[in-house]
């Protein structure tokens, strides 16, 4: 609640709260009004519900995989999303329609979950695997439109849009994005007590009345719906996922279930955090995309953490 109060107040006009509390009431032409209600409220809202999904969905893969490593960029969901995106602007679609990228970025990540689960049906490793195997061909797919994009602009817009950012969002983004994440964390919450039985094993899951099968395919779907409509409206943004269950854990227990709403709220915390920084930090009068932000500080992050299971791992 602090972070979203922040992220309202703070940015190239800053608001004092007596000003933030009184916009409903002011003149529709007041500037503080327009601010809030056309530029970072919505700006807060849709980084609340995207740093909600990727931290939840973090916290569901590393208890589904069993990997302390795992996000949701793992299974090539993202990437999916990001190759149906950037195939919107490759062809010049966002200039016909408005949510030709959002649209597309939903059919690349239903697209991947798809491949994952079909290659992948053969048990936690090979579902890693099919993920890497789809990461990897999404990737290409991103490398070849840059790589043949018509001109200069094209590839700009893509790249631009790869970055990951919450800059000029508006209501139309967090109307069309809302309803997937909402629907897949809702998803993703049902499986809280098949993690725990998993956590023991897959076999001794069956034993419980686990199908782990049923759980894979449950537990893609949900992650397809949040990190597809995220990725959509927003871009790659990474580590969200990863940091955030793990930042919860030492506080809740190692009882995957206790991780999940812990892990969304820290999520929405962390993004918000990220946008406030990326906003307010001086860099020749350039705003640092939210991804490159989240990369930056994500990354000695995943260094460190690599580092304490390599020492923990018998």
């Amino acid at each position: 609640m602090v972070l979203f109060l922040i992220a309202i107040a703070s940015g190239a006009v800053w608001l004092s709260l007596s000003q933030i509390l009184h916009v409903f009431g002011s003149n529709p032409t007041d500037l503080a009004r327009l601010i809030v209600l056309d530029l970072r409220l919505p700006r807060a809202v849709l980084g609340i519900l995207i740093g909600a999904a990727l931290g939840l969905c973090g916290a569901v893969l590393q208890g589904l995989l069993r990997n302390p490593l795992a996000d949701p960029g793992l299974l090539g969901i993202s990437s999916g999303a990001a190759l149906g995106a950037a195939i919107a602007i490759y062809f010049g679609l966002t200039t016909k329609f408005a949510y030709a990228a959002p649209a597309l970025g939903l059919c690349g990540a239903v697209a991947a979950t798809i491949l994952t689960f079909v290659f992948g049906r053969g048990g936690t490793l090979s579902l890693i695997l099919a993920g890497a195997a789809v990461s990897a061909l999404a990737g290409a797919g991103l490398s070849l439109a840059l790589n043949l994009a018509p001109n200069g602009t094209g590839a700009y817009e893509i790249m631009t849009w790869l970055m990951g950012s919450l800059t000029d969002v508006s209501w139309e983004q967090v109307k069309l994005a809302a309803p997937f994440i909402v629907v897949g964390m809702g998803i993703l919450a049902t499986t809280a007590r098949s993690l725990d039985a998993l956590s023991l094993g897959e076999v001794q899951a069956e034993s419980l009345g686990v199908d782990p099968d049923r759980l894979r395919l449950t537990i893609l779907v949900g992650v397809a719906l949040c990190v597809g409509a995220a990725t959509s409206v927003a871009g790659a943004i990474g580590f969200v996922g990863l940091i955030s269950p793990h930042l919860v854990r030492p506080f809740v227990g190692h009882e995957p279930s206790r991780t999940l709403i812990p892990s969304a709220l820290c999520g929405a915390a962390l993004l918000l955090g990220a946008d406030v920084c990326s906003r307010l930090l001086p860099f020749n009068g350039t705003e640092i995309k939210l991804g490159v932000f989240t990369a930056m500080v994500g990354a000695p992050f995943f260094f460190w953490l690599v580092m304490r299971v390599s020492r923990t791992a018998p």
